[in-house]
């Protein structure tokens, strides 16, 4: 070939510039995602055999301890010292028994200590064996005594046995015999043997009857009344001083007939008979 240059067959030129020039032909990575920050870690608590346990436990420890020593102090002192215990027993109340009876029906254990002594247990001793007591009040008085609160049974009628007077109270309970009747006491006359009624009203419940009527007496008349004659369930009869009577009827509506009964005394002090059978229309005689 003549006259000129012939040019050289190779690759084909391209224009490769930048960093993928170097490594070849494709598409750019994606950049990586940032790394999340790490969570602070919690701060560390002290356990239980920390310093903070100790020093919590000091004064817990210590008040614990003290109100050991103080419930031991208590009990020592209730039950096992000398400052608490019975050195004096008291009886009060008492009319007709006597302070050295009720003392040694309760026998109360003296040098025991106080807060051991059981009261109820006293109670039940004197009520049992002074059948005339109707309660008793048993009471601690710090820091060496018991007190005995009496209240008696009052009589309200007697009852004759041989030589002999049976006391009854209002609520019918025969607690005692004595051999003098006290006075101011009616005496209960019964005699129901030839009533129509004796075999539907026996002595017993004829008995309750009069102890009605004895009860419901205002107390200036029950001082007056010398007997309670009972012949039927509504056939009762008072005596009273100086020669007066009453006629009663049966033992309802006491009450109203005790004040009816009180003031026609006031009304006709010289009468000599009193009917309060019916207390709304009772009636006098003998004046």
């Amino acid at each position: 070939m003549a006259g000129g240059t012939t040019a050289r067959r190779g690759t084909p030129f391209s224009d490769r510039s930048g960093p993928d020039a170097r490594k070849g032909t494709g598409a750019p990575k994606p950049p990586k995602a940032p790394k999340p920050p790490k969570a602070p870690k919690p701060a560390q608590r002290s356990g239980p055999k920390g310093p903070g346990a100790r020093l919590r436990r000091g004064p817990v420890l210590a008040s614990l301890a003290a109100a050991v020593l103080l419930a031991a102090g208590g009990t020592w002192a209730l039950y096992g010292s000398s400052w608490l215990r019975v050195e004096k027993v008291a009886a009060t109340g008492m009319d007709v028994l006597t302070s050295e009876q009720v003392l040694g029906a309760a026998a109360v254990p003296v040098g025991a200590p106080l807060v051991s002594v059981d009261t109820d247990e006293i109670e039940g001793r004197v009520r049992g064996r002074l059948p005339r007591i109707d309660s008793v009040d048993v009471v601690r008085a710090w820091p060496h005594g018991i007190g005995l609160k009496v209240t008696e049974r009052k009589p309200v009628l007697l009852v004759k046995k041989d030589a002999n007077f049976v006391e009854v109270d209002a609520s019918g309970v025969r607690f005692d015999t004595v051999p003098k009747a006290p006075a101011g006491v009616p005496v209960l006359e019964l005699n129901a043997g030839r009533s129509p009624s004796a075999r539907r009203f026996d002595e017993e419940r004829l008995l309750h009857e009069a102890v009605l009527v004895a009860g419901a007496l205002p107390e200036p008349i029950a001082k007056e009344t010398v007997q309670v004659k009972v012949a039927s369930y509504d056939s009762v009869v008072l005596e009273l001083t100086g020669g007066r009577s009453v006629t009663w009827g049966s033992g309802e509506q006491s009450d109203a007939k005790g004040r009816a009964l009180n003031a026609l005394l006031k009304a006709a002090p010289k009468a000599v008979h009193f009917d309060v059978s019916v207390p709304t229309a009772p009636a006098v005689s003998g004046s």
